[in-house]
C-alpha cells in the first residue's frame, strides 16, 4: 500500500514574507471564474467531502509533443491526448536548451486540432511578454478556441533564458512583484470596462481589453511556483495554484526533491489557502495542480516510467515519501492519488511525459 500522506494543517507557515512593492490598483477588477471541473464529486461514487472540504473531480494535463516530428503526426498525437481523456494539453515556455515551440502558437494549433481539449501554458514566463500584448493574444485564443484556454503564469526561473534574450534576470522579489502587477493588468483587461493602471513596472491608460473572452469573467488563471511569495499571490488572485519546488539556478536538484517532501508540500498548500482567506476569498474555490516528479506505473505486467531530471538524482527514501511521486500498480496509484486529494485537495495532475504510464490512471480517475 502507498505510504500515508499527512494533512496540510500539520505544517506551520512561518513568518510572513515582506512585500517588495505596494500593490497598485487597477480601475477594472475581475471576479473569480468558474474553472472547469468545479462540480463536487468523489473518486468512488458521487459527491462527497475530503478533509472537511468539498471534493473536486480529478483533471489531468499532458505535455505537448515536441516539434521534432512531422506536423501532421504532431496534430495526431494531440488528438490522441484528447481521446485518452485528458482535460488539457500543456506547454512550457523557454528559449534555450533546444526549445523550439512558441507556446501561444502551439496552443492555438492544438486547439484547432481538437474539439474538447483545453490548452494550458504551464507556465508562461511573465518577463517575456508585456501583459497588454499577452492579454490580446490570450483573449483571441479564448475566442477562437470556443472558451478552452487556461492561462498559466510564473515569474521565470531559468537564468539562461533571460541571458540568451538579453533580458535582466532580476532578484526573485522583483520578478514576483512584476508578476503581481502583470496579473492585475491581465485580469483588468478581461473585464467589462477600460483599465487605467499605474504601477512600478507597468502603466496602462484607459485601455479597453478586446476581444472579450468566451469564459467570463476571464479564462481560469493558474499561477505556479515554489516560493511563499508566489504561492501567496496565487492564493490571492489565481483560480488554479500550481505547487512546485522552488526552482532557481542555485537550487540543487536534490533540494528540489526535498522541496516536495510531505511537510513542505503541506506548507505550500497552507500558504496559498491562508492568503486566499486573508484576501477575502473562499480557499475552497482554489484548484490545486501538481506535476509528478517520478512515475512508475505497472500496467498489464509492464512498468511504464516517466522520471524528471530531479528525481533521477534523489534517493529511494526521498522518492517514496514525496507526494509528487507515483509508484505501483494501477490500483495502488489510483489509491495514492485519491489519498493525495483527500489530504491536500490536489485534483489537477500532470503525470509526466509517458502517456503509457498516465493513460490507465486517467481512464480510472478523470472526472471522478
Amino acid at each position: 500500500m502507498p505510504p500515508a500522506i499527512p494533512a496540510p494543517g500539520a505544517a506551520t507557515a512561518g513568518p510572513a514574507a515582506p512585500d517588495t512593492a505596494a500593490a497598485p490598483v487597477a480601475t477594472a477588477a475581475a471576479s473569480t471564474p468558474n474553472a472547469p471541473g468545479t462540480t463536487t464529486a468523489a473518486a468512488g461514487a458521487g459527491p462527497g467531502t475530503a478533509a472537511g472540504r468539498p471534493v473536486r473531480p480529478f483533471r489531468f494535463t499532458a505535455s505537448m509533443p515536441g516539434l521534432d516530428r512531422p506536423v501532421d503526426r504532431w496534430r495526431d498525437e494531440i488528438r490522441r491526448i484528447e481521446d485518452l481523456g485528458f482535460s488539457s494539453v500543456s506547454i512550457s515556455d523557454h528559449v534555450t536548451g533546444g526549445w523550439a515551440m512558441d507556446p501561444l502558437v502551439a496552443m492555438t494549433v492544438a486547439a484547432e486540432a481538437t474539439t474538447r481539449l483545453r490548452v494550458l501554458g504551464l507556465v508562461l514566463c511573465n518577463d517575456f511578454r508585456h501583459p497588454v500584448l499577452l492579454h490580446r493574444s490570450l483573449a483571441n485564443l479564448d475566442v477562437f478556441s470556443g472558451g478552452r484556454l487556461e492561462i498559466g503564469l510564473g515569474a521565470g526561473w531559468l537564468r539562461a533564458d533571460h541571458d540568451a534574450a538579453g533580458l535582466p534576470f532580476d532578484p526573485p522579489g522583483v520578478r514576483v512583484a512584476r508578476l503581481a502587477e502583470s496579473v492585475e493588468v491581465l485580469l483588468g483587461l478581461f473585464g467589462a470596462t477600460p483599465v487605467t493602471f499605474a504601477g512600478r513596472y507597468y502603466r496602462v491608460t484607459d485601455l479597453d481589453g478586446l476581444p472579450k473572452p468566451v469564459q467570463r469573467p476571464h479564462p481560469p488563471l493558474l499561477i505556479g511556483g515554489g516560493s511563499r511569495r508566489v504561492l501567496e499571490l496565487a492564493g490571492r488572485r489565481a483560480d488554479i495554484v500550481g505547487i512546485n519546488p522552488r526552482l532557481a539556478p542555485d537550487v540543487d536538484p536534490l533540494a528540489a526533491v526535498a522541496e516536495l517532501s510531505p511537510e513542505r508540500f503541506a506548507q505550500k498548500i497552507a500558504w496559498a489557502r491562508s492568503a486566499a482567506l486573508a484576501a477575502g476569498r473562499d480557499p475552497e474555490t482554489l484548484e490545486f495542480q501538481v506535476r509528478m516528479f517520478d512515475v512508475r506505473v505497472v500496467h498489464r505486467g509492464v512498468e511504464h516510467r516517466s522520471t524528471s531530471s530531479h528525481a533521477r538524482l534523489a534517493d529511494a527514501a526521498a522518492l517514496a515519501s514525496s507526494p509528487a511521486v507515483l509508484h505501483g500498480s494501477v490500483d495502488e496509484c489510483v489509491d495514492r492519488l485519491v489519498a493525495l486529494r483527500e489530504r491536500y485537495g490536489v485534483s489537477y495532475l500532470h503525470l509526466g511525459g509517458n502517456l503509457a504510464a498516465a493513460a490507465p490512471i486517467v481512464a480510472r480517475l478523470a472526472g471522478r
